[in-house]
């Protein structure tokens, strides 16, 4: 096993390194520790990237919701844009399907917090657990329901 000293020092040059390594089939020089690392790291990067726009997400269906008379084009502009961003990585990266459920109790914490700082509403405002399911807020027919 090789473990380039490169990955510390200068991480851009190690990944091309890495690749020319694989593309030439030179197993025994890859840094196999480090490429492990990196790999599971895009995975959790994934799964925080769907979590952080699920958030983002559902806090602004909670101002849409309990602040219906300051809504806006730029929340209404989030919603949509949220909802296209997590349709792409679910596109991307099906096996983030499954984590999306798993994930959503995470992102209504987010989501929370978000609304109680940009609402300045008590917490008691919003209810303790989510009144959303996936995929109401994934459907973009959904802020009719809100209206």
């Amino acid at each position: 096993m090789y473990i380039s000293q490169q990955y510390e020092a200068d991480f851009y040059g190690w990944t091309q390194e890495q690749i020319n390594l694989l593309e030439n089939q030179q197993w025994d020089k890859l840094d196999t520790l480090n490429l492990i690392e990196e790999i599971a790291t895009l995975g959790r990067r994934e799964r925080q990237e769907l979590r952080n726009g699920l958030g983002l997400l559902l806090g602004h269906l909670l101002k849409w919701q309990f602040q219906s008379e300051k809504r806006s084009n730029s929340w209404l502009g989030t919603i949509r844009e949220q909802r296209v961003q997590i349709k792409f990585l679910l596109q991307d990266s099906p096996s983030l399907k499954p984590y999306l459920n798993a994930v959503f109790a995470d992102a209504y914490e987010l989501a929370l917090a978000l609304a109680i700082r940009e609402t300045q509403f008590d917490e008691q405002v919003f209810p303790e657990i989510c009144p959303y399911t996936p995929e109401k807020i994934l459907n973009p027919d959904f802020l009719a329901e809100l209206n």
